[in-house]
């Protein structure tokens, strides 16, 4: 079979992307689910007429972005989704999930504009009892709830935050596009999930849970603070360092 019949992209593709992206079209158009074996490295060779090495350098970059896992003597399987990792930078929600070939949805469960509690309107650099936009939201990947998101966010940061459609585009997508970031800071700790938090995220309260806290800046303006939380059976962080 040609290999252009194998997947319809630019010839200029490095090779291993072009593995990369035949497998990631399986994975999310649900022909292939999790824990089905994904062709060997021996079989992906033959098919794409590359080395194995090629093959081997896209499986290992699969494996590190959780769209398959591998076993040694059990082969490639696609990754469940019990447990999926994100490297410690700043994206969107959204990107992440695709990136991993996954369908991303949202539940918007509020949005309104409120007056601001005092540790909220410090944070936000606010005047005491301002108003402000916010927002409470659970992200999905194929349908499984993996992120509560609890936003307020600076109307003169973002005056058209409250328009927007969020079951489309995501709240961090909104704001980078409407107050540009340029400062943004985090912390991440243990968390035990809130009764409302349990229930969006469809888990026990004695589930052991990670919250993220972030705040980002636009240049004069605070644009956001958010809490994030997210189940720790189904979500890890991970980063890498060099010198």
């Amino acid at each position: 079979m040609p290999e252009d019949d194998l997947l319809p992209v630019e010839s200029r593709q490095p090779a291993y992307e072009r593995v990369k992206a035949f497998i990631k079209s399986h994975v999310s158009s649900g022909e292939w689910r999790s824990g089905d074996p994904v062709p060997s490295e021996t079989v992906l060779a033959l098919q794409f007429g590359l080395a194995r090495m090629t093959v081997n350098r896209a499986l290992r970059e699969l494996a590190q972005e959780g769209v398959v896992e591998r076993t040694r003597g059990s082969g490639t399987r696609v990754a469940a989704l019990h447990r999926v990792s994100s490297k410690l930078m700043f994206r969107d929600i959204h990107d992440e999930i695709l990136g991993r070939g996954h369908a991303h949805s949202t539940e918007v469960l509020a949005l309104a504009e409120l007056q601001a509690s005092d540790e909220i309107a410090k944070s936000l650099g606010l005047a005491r009892g301002a108003k402000v936009f916010h927002s409470t939201m659970v992200h999905l990947e194929n349908g499984v709830p993996i992120q509560f998101e609890d936003r307020h966010v600076n109307p003169k940061a973002a005056p058209a935050y409250l328009g927007e459609d969020f079951a489309r585009v995501s709240p961090t997508h909104h704001l980078l596009q409407h107050a540009p970031l340029t400062e943004a800071s985090f912390s991440i700790e243990a968390h035990a999930p809130s009764p409302a938090e349990a229930k969006a995220l469809a888990i026990k309260r004695s589930e052991p849970c990670l919250l993220m806290r972030r705040r980002t800046v636009s240049g004069p303006h605070v644009a956001s603070v958010v809490r994030l939380v997210y189940p720790g059976s189904r979500y890890s962080f991970s980063g890498q360092f060099q010198l």
